[in-house]
């Protein structure tokens, strides 16, 4: 049977992410890429699965189409997302899955052998989530010709300047994050059980909009959003129990379109703002002003947070840790690009087309408060992603 992939992006848009990519593998002089990042497999080709919780990687050279491998019953996954011929879809048996006795990348090495790819110098994405100490020693035994380097985020940093339908994606997923805080202020009160409040903004994220004209897809991360003292903790989920009157809760969530995300936060307040929440609104909309303004091409990284750190320093407030970073296409368990932060010290340019969450949150001693935009860089003032009440709401 002929399958006709469904694909986001013209073939000529993965030609020249490849061609971008090549250019960094010979300045870097690696002449073959294993590519491990869901995410980044994405972006070179399109493929499109939940399948990265066991081995799989796109093998690019400098010349011909990729190489998709992963496991057998995924690889018809891989004819239906992405452009490659189905020659260069490669499935290994399922006897190597979580195997004691074989390894998954004992068979890319044979497949690279009988390619006469095994001798050259290949770079491996070191530092990643998806890439093992055991799926590294299977290359280095398997492979004794070859040479290995760290390409650890070289195809991340091509990511970094959006296309036009990109950009169109993530605006899509700003419509998205504009519905779920939307449900979030029509449902809360004092008694909703927060599994029930999450339960509606994964429906607000992922049902059809006549409006938007889409429905959403799942994010990277799930929702954050603690509450009262439990705030000072940036990452807790949810529980089952009902929220209370007189504590503020921080949400962080995201819309997503075709794996392209919008992250935003925002704080609510059950009952009367305590000074604290009042004081923090004030120094962090200062802050993201000022930062706002530094956030155009041909600034670095570190003048935007230099100007929202010096804000917050006026107003008496010590954030310790970055406050933004790159976003667009990923999978779990992050919807950061992981290369640039927007903090002191990060020279990285800005450029037009560039996407971050400036993420301006506090967690504090005993208390945590977020206002985040998600902003396209352009040659003035930024885009923000999504348009929603940019103040720390209150309701009783």
């Amino acid at each position: 049977m002929t399958t006709t992939p469904t694909l986001y992006f013209t073939t000529d848009e993965y030609a020249a992410r490849i061609a971008k990519t090549r250019a960094s593998m010979e300045r870097q002089n690696i002449e073959l890429l294993i590519v491990s990042d869901p995410s980044n497999m994405a972006w070179l080709t399109g493929y499109d699965g939940w399948s990265f919780y066991v081995h799989q990687c796109v093998v690019l050279s400098l010349e011909g189409e990729p190489l998709w491998f992963g496991r057998s019953q995924d690889g018809n996954g891989a004819k239906r997302t992405s452009f490659m011929q189905h020659d260069n879809i490669i499935g290994y048996p399922d006897h190597y899955v979580q195997s004691t006795e074989r390894h998954p990348m004992d068979y890319l090495s044979e497949q690279l052998k009988s390619r006469r790819l095994d001798t050259l110098r290949i770079g491996v994405e070191m530092d990643n989530y998806w890439f093992s100490a055991a799926a590294f020693a299977s290359l280095n035994k398997h492979l004794p010709d070859a040479t290995f380097t760290d390409a650890t985020a070289l195809v991340n940093w091509q990511r970094a300047v959006k296309s036009e339908k990109e950009l169109e994606y993530m605006r899509v997923a700003g419509k998205i994050v504009e519905r779920m805080h939307q449900r979030i202020v029509d449902k809360i009160e004092p008694g909703i059980r927060k599994c029930d409040l999450v339960a509606d903004i994964y429906d607000a994220g992922l049902r059809y909009d006549e409006t938007i004209g889409a429905g959403g897809d799942y994010p990277a991360i799930v929702p954050l959003l603690p509450s009262g003292p439990a705030a000072d903790a940036p990452h807790l989920t949810w529980d089952d129990e009902p929220m209370k009157s007189g504590e503020g809760t921080f949400f962080e969530i995201a819309g997503a379109y075709h794996r392209y995300h919008c992250p935003l936060s925002r704080t609510i307040f059950l009952g009367k703002p305590t000074k604290t929440f009042l004081d923090a609104e004030k120094a962090i909309l200062e802050g993201m002003d000022a930062g706002l303004e530094k956030a155009r091409a041909g600034n670095k990284c570190e003048d935007v947070a230099n100007a929202f750190f010096s804000v917050l320093k006026k107003h008496g407030i010590e954030k310790d840790n970055r406050t933004g970073y790159p976003i667009g296409l990923s999978y779990p368990p992050d919807w950061g690009e992981r290369t640039m932060s927007l903090r002191p010290g990060d020279k990285t340019e800005l450029q037009e087309n560039m996407t971050f969450h400036f993420m301006t949150g506090l967690w504090m001693d005993g208390w945590g408060f977020e206002i985040t935009e998600s902003i396209v860089i352009g040659n003035g003032e930024p885009e923000c992603l999504a348009d929603f009440p940019r103040k720390l709401l209150v309701k009783s």
